[in-house]
């Protein structure tokens, strides 16, 4: 193909993401509670991720996922904080603390009311309460712009707040000549269920890979992301 990944220290988010483990061959993506995904068409692979129990775990949720296992993984504990759809930010900090969701008239704050726990299996439940408050429109509001798609990198989302909205993340990143840039995506949907690395519906030579000019919009299996939609964590 021509396009070679630039080296990744390795506790770098890039570093992170392409070791992500995938299933083996293709098997089929499967909802949070065990049946098939009714589109099968849409994916190249499968993340090897627990999905959990529950229907929660969907588009945005899925990124949310996936950058705060990566800050839980290097100790980062203190950049683990998402905006919500309406309230006061969930940070893991607090949760770990003791704070707990409150909603009143729709808005959500945090009393502390819970015991202290740091464990991971207390990071799973913080996430959970994340994903029931937070979204797609609470995600594009945290993330910041990225004006140039040849900017690209491993970690960036493609995102349109709403209700309903869609988030995929870049997954991996390789650099031809030029300066163009080759990416894959990674994404969950609804209703939850396992994350998967995306089809490139396009086809073509590079395919999974994506190689998107800015100012075009980006087109996967289940959205069509108009230009604008790429974002970066802050």
């Amino acid at each position: 193909m021509g396009f070679v990944r630039d080296d990744a220290p390795a506790d770098s988010f890039t570093a992170w993401l392409r070791g992500l483990p995938l299933k083996a061959g293709r098997p089929p993506v499967r909802l949070f509670d065990g049946r098939l995904k009714g589109n099968q068409e849409a994916h190249h692979a499968v993340v090897d991720i627990d999905v959990g129990p529950r229907d929660l775990q969907q588009c945005a949720d899925a990124v949310m996922r996936l950058r705060a296992e990566y800050l839980y993984s290097i100790g980062a504990i203190e950049r683990i904080r998402f905006d919500v759809t309406t309230g006061a930010p969930a940070s893991l900090p607090g949760w770990f603390a003791g704070d707990r969701p409150v909603v009143r008239r729709g808005v959500l704050s945090w009393t502390r009311t819970g015991e202290p726990d740091s464990s991971y299996a207390s990071t799973r439940r913080f996430l959970d309460v994340v994903f029931m408050y937070a979204g797609s429109a609470s995600l594009a509001r945290q993330l910041r712009p990225v004006t140039d798609t040849r900017d690209v990198q491993p970690g960036d989302v493609f995102i349109k707040g709403g209700f309903p909205g869609h988030a995929v993340m870049v997954a991996d990143v390789a650099r031809g000549a030029g300066g163009r840039r080759a990416f894959l995506l990674v994404q969950s949907y609804m209703p939850a269920q396992e994350i998967h690395v995306l089809r490139n519906p396009a086809g073509g030579s590079l395919a999974p890979w994506y190689d998107v000019p800015s100012g075009v919009s980006l087109v996967t299996p289940e959205w069509t992301f108009d230009p604008g939609a790429h974002r970066r964590f802050p």
